[in-house]
């Protein structure tokens, strides 16, 4: 069914949009939690990695259809670094060749300290690889990372560090080889939850870097927003930014223009924009202001996430030559006002240059409100397709919120999405913590042609360790119809399960079948089938009787197609 529509449209003379009514039901979040959600500073002393390494961790890695994911904070032979943690990632596409590709994240060398330092590995395979040399300004404390990647192929590292007093400043780092190397950095002002994008439009704004961050926890006060217009050589004094967004992220139109969007601790999400930001001769003004209704407001999370957020603000823009060019779309997962619900995956758009909002649309499609659509991300192909993830408790076990990774897509400008398709074992967000409660505040996306590049993090190494996902959208199998198998596809019901469970899989095509039990550390438990069989539905029956209660990986392989599906016995 496709969304009416509810603008508010306003009198063109006017260039400043007033915010929208704020809903009653919202109440502030309390001083203490607010404090937490900005609490990037050195509480703990840096701490090396435990002296006894002991034998090197399991890496995880899926190689499914339509889904890869790849540990990318790993040892020189690509084993898990057992003792440490990894979070809050960033990642870019180098813009001359994509298969370079660079991700930047909070490194903490050793769990028992939640000292962190920026650090980062790079690929040059298309993510199929990674290399882990470091940090940048290794023993440095650092954190918030975001990297991007200007029209040349430099690779910018935008990083936030804390004086000692009361203070916090950005350093920007730049690499021209891929991340191996980096420079000394340049002071880029900055403050806490800072964001960065690079205007690669083409215009007289092109190599321009622009970052905004928290008011509160500002260098350099009352602004919070900064330009570059020399290629990272220097950056402008601070100004402040209209509608004080906080916790989201900025993008580059079209035309040069800039958006930032945000929570405007009020009734829900800002978007402001800039059309003259892209001048160097000129002091960046702002445009309008609007108020985005998302039926909800970003909070953290009591309990999956209870130190950090339940995601930042995502906005895009349609770069595409089809009909949705210069859409403006946002994305976050948010508290909902109207039924209560602690996390949805909600979505709105501008046809006018972000004016005004469509109506709000939920893409998480459960049932009900008690499940939690957290870190919900967004990014818009370059033929317009919108790509979205987030972390969702839809599956999990009673009382305990375990998350996944989940994904879903639009082709038409968000008017409609795909159904929500499960991509990654079940993990639990609460273990790992390096003396901090949280696995930062977001996640990072960015989209190509055929599908989106994913930094992300999860505990099934048992800590936080930081991944990179290609997903593919399984476009073709939704234009089939139903009754034709055109991929591999697994489930188990009922999962969890007590006594037993029935494994249920489909095959594309005749050839060799197996399907097997594994540990989350990667160790075969039980084969349950090892043949070769016609492409077509079948089913199993697993008996509990010996599988300790605990949590399982349930793999099938048919032909070159792989599908690994989560399983837990209870007791």
């Amino acid at each position: 069914m496709k969304t009416t529509f509810s603008f508010q449209w306003i009198v063109p003379a006017i260039l400043l949009v007033m915010p929208l009514a704020m809903s009653a039901q919202h109440t502030d979040i309390p001083y203490e939690k607010k404090m937490q959600m900005h609490h990037e500073v050195p509480d703990n002393p840096y701490m090396p990695g435990p002296a006894e390494k002991g034998t090197p961790g399991y890496s995880h890695r899926i190689n499914n259809t339509g889904f890869t994911m790849v540990q990318v904070n790993v040892d020189a032979s690509g084993h898990n670094i057992v003792g440490d943690a990894a979070n809050e990632p960033s990642i870019t596409i180098n813009t001359l060749d994509p298969n370079k590709m660079v991700i930047g994240w909070r490194q903490f060398d050793n769990v028992n300290s939640n000292f962190r330092q920026a650090g980062y590995g790079y690929s040059s395979d298309g993510g199929q690889t990674w290399t882990f040399p470091g940090k940048i300004n290794a023993g440095i404390f650092r954190s918030d990372p975001v990297l991007k990647s200007d029209s040349s192929g430099i690779i910018y590292y935008n990083s936030l560090t804390f004086d000692g007093i009361n203070t916090y400043t950005c350093r920007v780092f730049r690499s021209s080889d891929n991340g191996a190397t980096w420079d000394s950095g340049v002071d880029a002002h900055g403050g806490d939850k800072q964001w960065m994008t690079i205007d690669r439009s083409g215009g007289i704004g092109l190599g321009n870097i622009y970052s905004s961050w928290t008011s509160w926890y500002s260098s350099c006060q009352p602004g919070f927003f900064t330009r570059s217009t020399d290629g990272g050589n220097s950056y402008e004094n601070c100004l402040d930014v209209q509608g004080n967004p906080l916790w989201g992220t900025m993008t580059v139109g079209n035309n040069g223009e800039l958006y930032i969007s945000g929570s405007d601790y009020g009734a829900s999400v800002v978007v402001v924009k800039s059309t003259n930001a892209r001048d160097p001769g000129t002091t960046p003004t702002w445009a309008s202001h609007v108020q985005v209704d998302l039926d909800g407001y970003i909070n953290a999370d009591e309990y999956m996430n209870p130190q950090g957020l339940v995601g930042q603000v995502s906005i895009d823009v349609d770069r595409s030559t089809g009909p949705g060019r210069d859409n403006v779309y946002v994305l976050a997962s948010v508290v909902r006002y109207s039924n209560g619900d602690s996390a949805d995956v909600m979505f709105a758009k501008s046809i006018n240059g972000g004016l005004t909002w469509s109506a709000p649309k939920r893409i998480n499609d459960d049932l009900g409100t008690d499940n939690r659509q957290w870190f919900g991300t967004m990014s818009v192909a370059p033929n317009g397709r919108i790509d979205a993830v987030w972390l969702d408790t839809r599956d999990s076990p009673p009382d305990s919120l375990f998350s996944a990774l989940y994904y879903s897509y639009s082709l038409d400008q968000g008017e409609t999405w795909s159904p929500n398709m499960k991509l990654s074992p079940l993990f639990n967000s609460r273990i790992g913590w390096p003396q901090q409660e949280k696995m930062g505040d977001y996640f990072d996306m960015q989209s190509d042609e055929t599908g989106a590049h994913l930094a992300w993090c999860n505990t099934l190494n048992g800590e936080e360790d930081v991944y990179y996902s290609y997903i593919t959208p399984n476009i073709d199998a939704i234009q089939t119809g139903p009754g034709v198998v055109t991929r591999v596809s697994l489930s188990c019901s009922p999962n969890p399960f007590l006594a037993q469970t029935t494994i249920r899989y489909k095959t594309p095509s005749d050839g060799p079948v197996s399907l097997s039990i594994f540990s989350v550390y990667g160790k075969e438990i039980k084969v349950l089938v090892q043949k070769t069989q016609p492409a077509g539905s079948y089913s199993i029956l697993l008996p509990g009787d010996d599988l300790p209660a605990g949590y399982y990986l349930c793999r099938l392989k048919a032909g070159s197609h792989t599908e690994t599906t989560s399983l837990v016995r209870l007791k």
